[in-house]
């Protein structure tokens, strides 16, 4: 099998039910990792700049993750052609969303938001919003799409799709007082990003992506951070929104629910919405025991991450991270149904050592 037939028959769909010959694999490195292996393997990193810096990392450096053995290929919108992040003070630059954004040695930190005064729904339909179907917005995914997709499963990424797009554009903190509060300007502020969104989601599945990777950050390491109700009456009906506007385009086109933290209370939405598979299946949270999501869910949704990234990783211990790599293909994978991957990016904490080590083990799986 190559890497695109390998995934397909792990999540039941192209495969004429025949399992994956192994479990497939997927991974993402941060900055300094992708270098390293970039110079390793005589490869200069090709970085797509997103519309949110943060995706960056997962929609760049695709030739260097095939080459180190991923299955999958991850494609997203990027910044519109000509745009250049505006400079406000020191290293701190302002995105197409006008978010102030400051580098760290991990991430690119929102350091003002430019909704955080807004207290009306007109201040908030008067601010101007990125075009999503700017010209250039879709240049590098189509490159990539047309060098990779014969061979490998590419996975649209539209991450940050409602709820934490609209809450980086106000704070969190006025975010949710927001919604507690029913403010008016809340409805209005998730009609922009809903719209933003379902551009760029619809932009990937005429591309040819074979799956749309949305993405929220809904739990802590203990719950949910809004209620499961609350979810359901102010996000859900728009998620079911944007799935039918994909699927309108592309009716066999796999969909990837994301959501970090303690969400096992929304799986049963999630399925309900449509969605074909759940990343990334953090360990070490309530309701993320392999064996009970395969028992309760695995009939109805596929699994894709699970590797722990908060200790094993970095402690990097490889006996550990093949028992417990084994032990996640052995039940997650069982009759298909799981991609393996890393629970988030690959972080400099992980030495790139044990990054080999773990593909090695994946390799054999």
């Amino acid at each position: 099998m190559n890497s695109k037939e390998r995934v397909f028959s792990a999540f039941k769909r192209g495969g004429r039910g025949s399992p994956p010959d192994r479990v497939p694999f997927q991974f993402d490195l941060c900055r300094s990792l992708t270098d390293h292996f970039g110079k390793k393997l005589g490869i200069s990193p090709n970085y797509t700049p997103s519309y949110y810096e943060d995706l960056s990392y997962r929609i760049s450096a695709n030739e260097i993750r095939t080459k180190m053995g991923s299955d999958c290929v991850v494609v997203g919108g990027q910044v519109a052609k000509g745009f250049t992040p505006k400079p406000v003070r020191d290293a701190i630059t302002a995105n197409e969303f006008g978010m102030h954004m400051k580098p760290t040695p991990l991430y690119v930190e929102v350091v003002k938001c430019p909704l955080e005064e807004a207290e009306t729904a007109a201040e908030v339909e008067a601010y101007p919003f990125p075009d999503p179907h700017a010209p250039g917005r879709m240049e590098d995914a189509n490159r990539d799409i047309e060098k990779f997709g014969k061979d490998y499963f590419i996975i649209g990424d539209c991450e940050l799709s409602l709820f934490e797009l609209a809450w980086h554009l106000t704070g969190l903190e006025k975010y949710l007082i927001g919604m507690a509060s029913e403010d008016e300007w809340i409805e209005t502020l998730n009609d922009k990003v809903e719209y933003f969104t379902t551009g760029i989601a619809e932009q990937l599945a005429r591309a040819g992506v074979d799956a749309i990777w949305f993405g929220e950050d809904l739990g802590s390491q203990i719950s949910t951070l809004i209620s499961p109700n609350m979810w359901r009456k102010v996000f859900k009906p728009r998620h079911e929104r944007i799935i039918k506007r994909v699927r309108a385009i592309n009716p066999d086109i796999l969909l990837i629910m994301h959501s970090d933290g303690a969400v096992a209370p929304l799986l049963d939405d999630f399925i309900e919405m449509g969605i074909d598979i759940y990343n990334p299946v953090q360990p070490n949270v309530p309701g993320s025991d392999p064996q009970e999501l395969k028992d309760k869910y695995g009939e109805h949704i596929s699994f894709f991450g699970g590797i722990d990234q908060q200790r094993l990783l970095p402690e990097g211990d490889l006996k550990k991270i093949e028992a417990d790599m084994r032990n996640r293909a052995a039940i997650l994978g069982q009759n298909g149904g799981y991609l393996m991957a890393p629970a988030h990016i690959i972080q400099a904490d992980v030495a790139p050592e044990t990054v080999e080590g773990m593909l090695h083990i994946a390799a054999a799986l």
